[in-house]
């Protein structure tokens, strides 16, 4: 198997971040994944609200994260865990994905 890509800190680029959570979907798989504060299994995010996510389209949208530099993944047999880069992230650029999650989610009220 590929080893996965996951940016440096430093590479990490504010662009890819709005692109990674410009999607709905996308931000609700990272809110939960930052929110657990444990390692997720892919498979926790099959669905998102009332809305089943095809196993192809849940792998891009990790894919997505993970290349944002938003989570690292880590194989474990067949399984793929994901846990958050949040607090790394926020070193770099403080306050950026925290205004981002509160704009979802005042949003959604």
């Amino acid at each position: 198997m590929r080893p996965l890509f996951h940016p440096a800190l430093d590479d990490v680029r504010p662009e890819a971040i709005l692109h990674a959570l410009s999607d709905p979907v996308r931000a609700a798989i990272f809110t939960q994944i930052a929110g657990m504060g444990c390692v997720q299994a892919c498979s926790a995010f099959a669905a998102v609200g009332d809305r089943v996510i095809p196993k192809s389209s849940l792998s891009h949208h990790i894919k997505v994260l993970r290349e944002a530099g938003l989570i690292r993944c880590e194989r474990h047999g067949v399984e793929m865990r994901n846990h958050s880069r949040c607090s790394e992230v926020d070193q770099r650029f403080p306050g950026l994905i925290a205004a981002i999650l509160n704009a979802y989610a005042k949003a959604g009220a």
